[in-house]
């Protein structure tokens, strides 16, 4: 039995202790939106990883607390490894087949909120951890943990957390928080992320709701009065209208499109899975539209409030109009930059009583796919998935990469065990067991590897 081998054969046979630790982490409530169980989860993480010999400390911000830890091993390469210990808020209740912090493992799968974003990304790397420590009793590299618990609400203080610690945080590479397979299980790369501007959109046109007979011919409806607003945003051909919106848009280079071609087919795939009768823009698949997909910056309207919407009628003229819209920003484009171009535009078109409230944002941030650690986490994932992990250049998704990537200077990976259905952010979130493992096994390679 080969040194691998061994590390493998010690994964299968610990994993139900590992699992019950998952257990023990899903279990406890961390809704950053909610601000409900955050030190208490932090203090968790502490200790999980000072059982695994690290020396670990729970920092203070000016919002959730970050976890950093640290233990050396016996290479100068550093290896800094990032996760959340956040989660979403678990309603609709209703809609879970077993109660999102009980965690639940039925048919191959484990059941819980935040099971799969993020815990189980954390613990599948600690049990990597474990088979190591077991065999060697130190670990090869050096390995730092920053955890934090704002991910799921724009880590609103993590940027300012690494500016203030950039020595601290000093590495030669970086493994973010998530990865797995696509919808035939073969294990894919991801090497960057969109930024964001999320705000939300609001107008107040009366001191209160008016009987829609009385007030319909002579008063101000908000409702009218947001939708023009948001109908000024972005016309019927998908293109947006702020001025200025496209002037830092970096198009996707010879190589983006190379890799995106290599990448399989996902027309038919996104039809079946969203419902979807086509594509926006007279797109119908093909390399064009998975470049559509993820080069393209975007304006969505997440979330539309005005007025009675129950059952049945009610004639009334609301006072009140909201909207939650994001702006999913490609690199080069800053939040900020988007937020004023976009109350500069409301202005120059007469919507200047719509108040705009920014509820959080991130710039756009990539790692080159040709780094050689790029290379080195793509062939060692051959040996455990039997298959060639593909790379994808950026993903229509945003994160806080952005400072790993600029400020601390880092190639930065995505390695993990999510899988299509994993009902992230949904009723019923989950993980399959198998992936979970192969995932260990994966990182047990990477951490080897990484060290000579």
């Amino acid at each position: 039995m080969n040194n691998l081998d061994k590390l493998d054969s010690y994964i299968d046979k610990n994993l139900d202790k590992n699992l019950e630790e998952l257990k023990r982490y899903v279990s406890q409530p961390s809704i950053s939106a909610q601000k409900l169980g955050l030190k208490e989860c932090a203090a968790m993480v502490k200790e999980m990883l000072e059982k695994r010999g690290f020396t670990a400390e729970v920092m203070a911000t000016d919002g959730a607390p970050v976890v950093f830890a640290e233990r050396k091993g016996k290479s100068d390469k550093t290896l800094l490894i990032y996760n959340h210990y956040d989660v979403q808020p678990p309603e609709p209740l209703e809609l879970w087949e077993s109660p999102p912090f009980e965690p639940e493992i039925r048919n191959g799968k484990m059941y819980g909120r935040g099971v799969s974003d993020d815990k189980s990304h954390l613990t599948a790397r600690l049990h990597a951890i474990d088979a190591i420590l077991e065999d060697e009793g130190e670990l090869p590299c050096n390995i730092k943990f920053i955890i934090e618990g704002e991910e799921e609400t724009a880590s609103e203080h993590l940027h300012d957390y690494i500016s203030k610690n950039l020595d601290r945080l000093k590495a030669d590479a970086c493994i973010w928080e998530f990865g797995g397979v696509d919808h035939r299980d073969k294990p894919v790369q991801y090497l960057g992320l969109r930024g964001i501007c999320y705000v939300e959109l609001s107008v107040t046109s009366l001191g209160t709701d008016v009987h829609s007979g009385l007030g319909g011919s002579i008063l101000p409806n908000a409702a009218w009065r947001l939708t023009w607003a948001l109908a000024s945003l972005k016309g019927v051909d998908e293109r947006i209208r702020i001025p200025g919106f496209y002037d830092d848009v970096i198009s996707p280079s010879a190589r983006d499109r190379e890799l995106m071609d290599a990448l399989p087919e996902v027309a038919d795939e996104y039809l079946t899975r969203y419902g979807a009768k086509g594509f926006i823009k007279g797109l119908t698949g093909g390399t064009d539209l998975k470049i559509e997909e993820v080069f393209v910056p975007t304006c969505t309207i997440c979330g539309l409030t005005s007025g009675y919407q129950g059952a049945g009628s009610k004639t009334v003229q609301p006072a009140f109009a909201s909207a939650k819209v994001d702006f999913r920003l490609v690199p080069n484009q800053m939040p900020q930059d988007i937020l004023k171009k976009l109350r500069a535009h409301l202005d120059a078109q007469g919507f200047s009583d719509v108040k705009i409230e920014f509820l959080g944002g991130e710039p756009a941030a990539r790692t080159n796919p040709d780094d050689p650690f790029v290379k080195m986490v793509v062939d060692t994932a051959e040996d455990v998935y039997d298959a060639k992990m593909e790379v994808v250049p950026m993903i229509g998704g945003s994160g806080p990469n952005y400072p790993f990537v600029h400020d601390l200077g880092l190639p930065v990976v995505t390695m993990g065990h999510g899988y299509p259905d994993t009902k992230a952010h949904a009723p019923n979130e989950n993980i399959r067991i198998d992936l979970y493992v192969q995932h260990a096994k994966h990182m047990v390679r990477v951490i080897k590897e990484f060290s000579k």
